[in-house]
């Protein structure tokens, strides 16, 4: 289980890595990490990052081989152990090359693929076409030169090769599980990229927190501006509620009759003989008067005449006053409405 669990993670590497070599991404990050390198003071630059030497070594392994600690050492293997070929593959299939390569492996080789070790890069494209190098090599062949610079104490780096006009290809055929641990210092690639994951991460985190601030000062002054608006609706409610009762009374008030015209048309109606005492008009239009009168009786009669009230009627008893030689009243009347329309 566990051999398997390795070998599907060595695939994956491989083909992560077969996707990252030669890309426009990888360009760029090699290209920010010049600049980012060509800022630090030189002192810190040859101590944090020292310069490694790239040694070459061909395939078959010379007599002689000289050990440098601080080497890149390099295998190169001749044209005629490597299979190479360029293909025109459609550009979805570089999402996920390594898989693609091997499914078709058969297609491009006379080898099955269990038999061959490969590798698979894009160097091109030709518009919706993706063009693709792939390099192979026999198991059977690469094992055994892999053994013996083991076997002489060649710590390999990478395992490359030569095309058919003696160029080098550029790739990495050694197998993911025979890489060499990277030392903390090669490895300071690898922390920059996670520090810029790290600061990348904490200003999105950042900026979500300012526009959630953001979002909550202008939530808070929309419920305020909301609050606002509600006690302006409620106050011109008021108004409106006020202006309403204001312009009922005033209705009111200008359908009944004033209360000088009211008395004047007393005084014609009611006579020589009659004075009122106390006169009462209340706000529904009602009028209480009472007073003395020498011919009571008659009183309602006259009052039919009055163009102010209507309705008149008696109100208690009729008592004879023995001081004046008169009889007290007390009536109950009406205003005219419509009155207050009249010129």
């Amino acid at each position: 289980m566990k051999h398997r669990l390795s070998k599907q993670l060595a695939a994956l590497q491989a083909r992560l890595l077969g996707q990252w070599r030669g890309s426009r991404a990888q360009h760029l990050w090699q290209a920010w990490l010049g600049e980012l390198h060509a800022l630090l003071p030189a002192a810190i630059r040859t101590r944090l990052l020292p310069q490694v030497r790239e040694r070459l070594v061909d395939w078959p392994l010379p007599e002689q081989i000289d050990e440098h600690p601080d080497e890149r050492r390099v295998l190169l293997l001749p044209a005629n152990m490597l299979l190479v070929q360029t293909l025109m593959l459609p550009s979805a299939a570089v999402r996920d090359l390594h898989s693609v390569i091997g499914f078709e492996l058969d297609k491009y080789t006379p080898y099955p693929r269990e038999r061959l070790h490969y590798v698979a890069r894009v160097i091109g494209k030709d518009g919706a076409l993706a063009k693709v190098q792939l390099a192979a090599v026999l198991r059977e062949r690469l094992q055994p030169a892999l053994e013996e610079c083991q076997a002489r104490g060649l710590a390999l780096h990478a395992v490359d090769g030569y095309d058919a006009r003696g160029q080098r290809l550029g790739i990495d055929l050694l197998p993911a599980e025979q890489r060499p641990a990277r030392p903390a210092r090669a490895q300071l690639p690898g922390y920059l990229a996670l520090a810029c994951g790290v600061l990348l991460v904490s200003c999105m985190m950042l900026w979500l927190d300012a526009r959630t601030a953001m979002v909550e000062t202008m939530q808070h002054r929309v419920d305020e501006q909301r609050t606002q608006v509600q006690q302006v609706q409620n106050l011109r409610r008021e108004l409106i509620n006020t202006q309403g009762a204001a312009r009922y009374l005033a209705q009111q008030k200008a359908a009944q009759p004033t209360l000088s015209s009211v008395l004047v048309d007393l005084t014609g109606c009611l006579g020589a003989d009659t004075w009122v005492e106390q006169l009462e008009i209340t706000d529904g239009g009602g009028v209480s008067l009472s007073g003395q009168s020498a011919k009571v009786s008659a009183l309602i009669t006259r009052m039919k005449d009055c163009k102010t009230l209507s309705d008149a009627q008696f109100q208690g008893i009729i008592q004879p006053d023995e001081a004046t030689g008169k009889e007290r009243f007390s009536l109950r009347a009406q205003l005219h409405k419509e009155a207050a329309d009249a010129p």
